[in-house]
């Protein structure tokens, strides 16, 4: 089992064993102190990475509580087994829960951001100001895919932005290594979407109207096994375009079925 400790703080995460082209090297879990301890996205149910889980816990005097950056089922199936081991520990975020939180609440030790985009309801978690634990909202490598609804993608940018003025020292993300150079990675993150924006552009000038010929131009790069959510997020950006007015006649919008 990966476990990625973090520098003079008392933070860790432990890695599921569950690699793909999605989850890249698996889903991080991060518990935070002790006496209790906190956890972020407890991951995929996978009884080694759930048994890992439970040994760091123990050590570290129990679990106060889960908090959960959004409900897909690489970050949150393992919450009922989870819960049979520490039924004392209330689960926190959106939707089904046990303790509903909005932008700026409180858990714990940890402050809820909203962070829409890779899924409408999705929130991100300050830590004493200066760590912030992204879920899905900023990987700590590549980029990831926007959940196609009203106004997703005009919020995803906002959110990363809002991210950047927080000025965060270390940025722990639910895929990928811990991020040091934060500023420099949400800068990146923000010229991504507008480069693949302009690629966009560029393809419906050139007559695209297709779903296959617009991936075909500006997602290029982009490997078959992410073509799904290549396509899921060419439709966050064909809705900004028509919310903003740009987007031409006639162009085919996406079917999503992730």
């Amino acid at each position: 089992m990966t476990r990625i400790d973090v520098p003079d703080r008392d933070i860790v995460a432990i890695r599921a064993p569950n690699p793909g082209p999605f989850t890249l090297s698996g889903t991080n879990t991060w518990i935070v102190g002790r006496d209790p301890a906190w956890m972020i996205d407890p991951g995929p149910l996978i009884e080694a990475h759930l048994e890992a889980l439970s040994s760091e816990l123990d050590a570290r005097g129990g679990l106060g509580g889960v908090a959960l950056t959004h409900h897909h089922r690489d970050h949150d199936e393992a919450v009922p087994a989870l819960r049979q081991r520490f039924p004392r520990a209330p689960v926190a975020g959106t939707g089904a829960v046990d303790v509903r939180l909005s932008d700026g609440s409180m858990f714990g030790p940890l402050r809820a951001l909203c962070t829409p985009g890779h899924a409408p309801d999705h929130l991100a978690f300050a830590l004493d100001g200066d760590v912030v634990f992204t879920g899905d909202a900023v990987l700590g490598q590549g980029s990831v895919f926007i959940t196609p609804y009203p106004g997703a993608l005009r919020s995803y940018l906002e959110a990363l932005e809002r991210l950047r003025r927080f000025q965060f020292r270390l940025l722990a993300p639910g895929h990928g290594p811990l991020v040091t150079d934060v500023d420099a990675h949400l800068a990146r993150y923000v010229a991504h979407r507008l480069e693949r924006e302009q690629r966009l552009i560029a393809a419906l000038r050139a007559g695209g109207r297709t779903v296959d010929r617009l991936l075909d131009d500006a997602w290029s790069d982009a490997p078959a096994a992410l073509r799904p959510a290549a396509a899921a997020t060419l439709a966050a950006h064909l809705d900004k375009l028509a919310e903003e007015g740009r987007l031409p006649d006639g162009v085919e919008r996406p079917q999503i079925s992730l």
